[in-house]
């Protein structure tokens, strides 16, 4: 993942189709940054064409594992404004020309601060790292609707990843 451009930040791939990263802009302040989130010119809206679903906030606490999940209608929006998280992508969609592939990444402040674009059909989950809790925002162009949520528990021999060591010694 890159840095910050003087323009604004671009969108990047991140190993799977339809999944981008982009930076997001922390402006220092005397008495704590501004994060910035999302606007209307952002590269990851596409499918945002109709304004979002709902936005909601998820604390993970150091040790617990969130996985695994995947929408069938749904494109969801990651950032995380405190604490860092491993995040973990599969892409198990037939005829995906990433299926089968497997993305790893960290997602946080100071380093890794951007938002995340999940497509349907993609498989996710996270942990917290460094031994504290994290905090994540989720913008998602639908409202939840349980119907088109499916879960795994975070061992399922068929997505290839253990979280064994995300969750051990900081997540490191």
């Amino acid at each position: 993942m890159g840095a910050h451009t003087v323009d604004g930040p671009v969108a990047q791939e991140v190993g799977i189709a339809g999944a981008l990263f982009q930076p997001l802009k922390m402006i220092p302040t005397p008495g704590g940054p501004v994060l910035h989130m999302l606007r209307p010119d952002s590269p990851l809206l596409p499918d945002f064409a109709a304004g979002f679903g709902e936005i909601y906030f998820s604390e993970v606490l150091p040790g617990a594992v969130k996985a695994w999940k995947r929408h069938s209608r749904q494109t969801q929006l990651f950032a995380v404004p405190h604490g860092l998280l491993r995040i973990v992508l599969y892409d198990d969609r037939p005829g995906s020309s990433t299926q089968g592939v497997l993305c790893e990444l960290a997602l946080g402040r100071p380093e890794h601060y951007g938002l995340l674009r999940i497509p349907t059909g993609v498989w996710y989950g996270f942990a917290a790292m460094g031994g504290e809790a994290a905090l994540i925002c989720n913008c998602a162009d639908i409202p939840h609707d349980p119907a088109e949520g499916e879960r795994r528990p975070a061992d399922d021999p068929a997505i290839p990843y253990s979280w064994k060591g995300a969750v051990q010694a900081g997540g490191r």
